[in-house]
């Protein structure tokens, strides 16, 4: 699967139509979770999350949309609300399957996206299978996006070819917006790659050291932003934007500085998305089997001095790019066990020694081998024995509640199920209705 994500040209007018769809989703996205939480109230109903869910779709569509005090949702694509529920559907999914946490009521803080897609094809006769690709919308080369439901919209970046694609996502950061679809490309991996295997150890003045001698150095960029942002936020810490329950309105000036505040935010997280891209890709396609320590990203974040820094990193990022560039570029990521020890192991004669992290340099007391911390970490992470290594899997590593996961599974035969669905191990059905 391939996808693009493009930036839309916009004029005021298509501005408000786009912010209103956004609205009108987040809107359906709560009125859906406000019901399915309170039908689990309902006694003598038995019926998964899913059979709740279309009941209350059908109530929206029959019920809802009629009603005079709303009428102004006729004016948005139907497929809006379709998809809006059907996240929701997958919120509570991934909620039963530890994966995340108990789905929360959408705000406009978090930004705006929703969801179209194409749902009608062409069926020659009835009783007859759908003409192929016509449930599809054709994008031609060139500036200008066809959206279903929306209309014909402007690019600030051509499309590079002649494709089409079901499902447009678009969304907003900060003051721009994009539009992204994906399309059913198959990339051919490469088959030979210049380097068998390479061990890659993370840090924090060096971002990434290779057990080959190169290291792959932070932009300098992400640092002068960084501290630009610091500065703006020590500078208006006293600006408010408004309390709706105080009845107080925000003022112009507090208005421009948290939209030049968004902005900050965007040009920092577009650094860190440049270079991380660009870092993976380079070193996908040039090594083959590729070694990563298992790093504990959320405990190292509780060190008050080292969890700005780590953060901005973007660790996780790095090994999430790693793991899905697997089947586009042939390579094989493994993940050593974060209890080797990669820094206090002399990578020449394999002597363990205590190394705090003050000291950058490692000499060895048994044979005095000297060499660069980091170096010598990224050679012996890439000559860890197999006991030491796994592999990583596209589909469910990474995923934080992944290891809950399978330590409750075990337990889940022995264990009541309520059949409504409402309750949690641990939780009251009152706490979940206050959620």
């Amino acid at each position: 699967m391939y996808s693009l994500k493009l930036e839309l040209k916009l004029n005021n007018k298509e501005r408000s139509k786009l912010a209103g769809c956004a609205g009108f989703s987040r809107f359906v996205y709560n009125f859906g979770l406000s019901l399915l939480t309170n039908s689990w109230d309902f006694e003598g109903i038995k019926a998964s999350n899913s059979k709740r869910l279309a009941a209350i779709e059908k109530v929206f569509t029959n019920y809802v949309k009629t009603n005079p005090d709303y009428v102004w949702m006729q004016q948005y694509p139907s497929a809006i609300y379709s998809n809006a529920l059907r996240n929701l559907a997958k919120a509570f999914e991934k909620w039963r399957q530890q994966e995340s946490g108990f789905p929360q009521m959408k705000t406009k803080k978090k930004g705006d996206s929703f969801t179209v897609l194409k749902k009608s094809g062409v069926y020659p006769t009835a009783c007859e299978p759908m003409l192929p690709f016509t449930n599809r919308q054709v994008l031609q080369p060139g500036k200008r996006i066809t959206i279903p439901g929306l209309g014909e919209f402007r690019l600030k970046q051509p499309i590079p070819f002649l494709c089409s694609s079901q499902s447009f996502t678009i969304s907003r950061m900060a003051d721009k917006w994009f539009v992204s679809f994906s399309l059913d490309v198959e990339k051919a991996p490469p088959v030979i790659h210049e380097v068998e295997s390479v061990g890659i150890d993370l840090g924090i003045k060096t971002f990434a050291t290779l057990s080959d001698g190169s290291t792959r150095e932070t932009p300098s960029s992400l640092k002068k932003a960084k501290t630009k942002l610091n500065k703006q936020q020590w500078r208006n810490r006293k600006k408010q934007l408004g309390n709706r329950r105080k009845d107080i309105k925000a003022s112009k000036n507090a208005k421009q500085y948290f939209a030049q505040l968004a902005k900050s935010h965007a040009h920092i997280t577009n650094i860190r998305k440049d270079f991380l891209q660009k870092t993976t890709t380079e070193i996908s396609r040039k090594y083959y089997r590729i070694r990563i320590e298992d790093l504990n990203v959320s405990g190292m974040i509780a060190n008050n001095k080292l969890s700005e820094a780590i953060s901005n990193l973007g660790w996780y990022e790095f090994r999430r790019m790693l793991t899905y560039k697997e089947a586009f570029y042939g390579t094989k990521l493994e993940i050593v066990n974060r209890w080797f020890p990669s820094s206090k192991t002399c990578s020449s004669c394999g002597s363990v020694q205590p190394m705090p992290l003050s000291e950058r340099v490692y000499r060895c007391g048994a044979c005095g081998h000297v060499q660069c911390r980091d170096l010598n970490a990224a050679i012996n992470l890439n000559n860890a024995p197999k006991s030491k290594i796994r592999a990583v899997s596209s589909a469910l590593d990474g995923f934080p509640g992944l290891k809950r996961l399978r330590t409750r599974r075990a337990s889940a035969e022995s264990t009541p199920v309520d059949r409504k669905g409402a309750v949690s191990p641990g939780r009251s059905r009152k706490q979940t209705s206050k959620v």
